[in-house]
């Protein structure tokens, strides 16, 4: 028999008293996983180094470390309010289906019954974005990868990730999610900065053409998007909204800019925060109608555990390197969260 977990929450009315209210809870998290690679050498991408004779002498015992760690904090994002862990986990940095497998299967996971959705990328070191979902919440019934063009000043291709599309049905309803990882700012923030827009404009694209479709389409885009809340890509492009009352028919909303004006960040580069890991979404999902799912509110999960204790970089991510010296740590990044909510009887 299905568990059903539930939050109760009360609101104040004008009446006398309260009036208690239950709503049950979804969960979805993103986490860029901070290269998860496996130890074989992948002859068709840039791996070498990911590997027990490369420079990271990558072993199996410091891959099975990781998985371990990476399980860990998925079973964890979210459990003080819905008492389990996410029903649907945008992931990035994952070198192949293989270590998505090792992922779900792990003790710390296996009992939750995941799914998984992931297509292999053309980047060049072989890291890929993907889904996995719990089967008891979410029933995929569409996946696509949408391939994301680019190419440098010789008018050389450059292999980037792919955009990963999921539709299907979660508790009877329908959603789609998008996972990015979109280009880095390798070279200088304003020089790759063309190459976000061209992902941008991609994730506009799938948006507008499931809109299309459905007009009233709920879509939760999500990822590593190498740019903050505020930059062009986000602003310019997607016409991201920071307050759910400024949005209008072509504009989407990004939780994430509330946090980013107080200074949070999910990770940290030369004494900065960033806040590059984000959501957005179609205006259906924060809609007023509780009676289907609807958005409730986001953060940032960075517990002490994953937080780097001492020294210079005193409360950055605990990565599994810091300057090529192993670490056994988590990721470089923090996984973000978000609530999805629906009154119930």
């Amino acid at each position: 028999m299905r568990l059903l977990i539930c939050l109760l929450v009360l609101i104040s009315t004008s009446n006398y008293g309260q009036k208690s209210k239950t709503y049950k809870v979804r969960t979805i998290a993103f986490y860029n996983v901070e290269n998860l690679f496996d130890i074989e050498n992948d002859s068709l991408t840039f791996d070498d180094e990911r590997t027990p004779e490369g420079s990271y002498h990558w072993t199996q015992e410091r891959y099975d470390k990781k998985i371990e760690n990476i399980s860990h904090v998925l079973s964890n994002i979210g459990e003080g309010t819905s008492k389990t862990s996410p029903d649907i986990i945008g992931l990035c940095e994952v070198e192949n289906r293989k270590v998505l497998e090792d992922l779900i299967n792990h003790p710390n996971l296996q009992l939750k019954g995941y799914g998984i959705v992931h297509f292999d990328s053309p980047d060049a070191r072989g890291i890929d974005v993907a889904l996995i979902y719990k089967k008891s919440a979410f029933l995929p019934s569409s996946f696509n990868s949408h391939r994301l063009l680019l190419f440098d000043e010789l008018g050389e291709r450059t292999y980037t990730r792919d955009q990963l599309v999921v539709g299907g049905v979660l508790d009877h309803e329908e959603f789609y999610f998008i996972v990015n990882h979109w280009p880095s700012r390798r070279g200088g923030a304003s020089k790759s900065n063309p190459k976000r827009v061209r992902a941008a404009l991609l994730n506009k694209r799938i948006i507008d053409s499931i809109q299309g479709l459905n007009p009233y389409a709920k879509i939760i885009s999500m990822g590593d998007l190498n740019d903050d809340p505020r930059d062009d890509s986000l602003k310019k492009i997607l016409k991201t909204k920071g307050k759910p009352t400024r949005l209008d028919s072509i504009s989407l909303f990004n939780p994430m800019e509330r946090l980013y004006k107080k200074g949070v960040g999910s990770l940290a580069y030369r004494d900065k925060w960033n806040l590059f890991d984000q959501f957005f979404m179609t205006s259906e999902v924060v809609g007023e109608d509780k009676s289907n799912y609807v958005y409730w509110k986001s953060s940032i999960y960075s517990p002490s555990y994953i937080r780097t204790t001492e020294g210079k970089y005193k409360g950055y991510p605990l990565r599994t390197y810091s300057g090529g010296v192993y670490t056994g740590g988590y990721s470089d990044h923090f996984p973000i969260y978000l609530f999805l909510i629906k009154e119930v009887e």
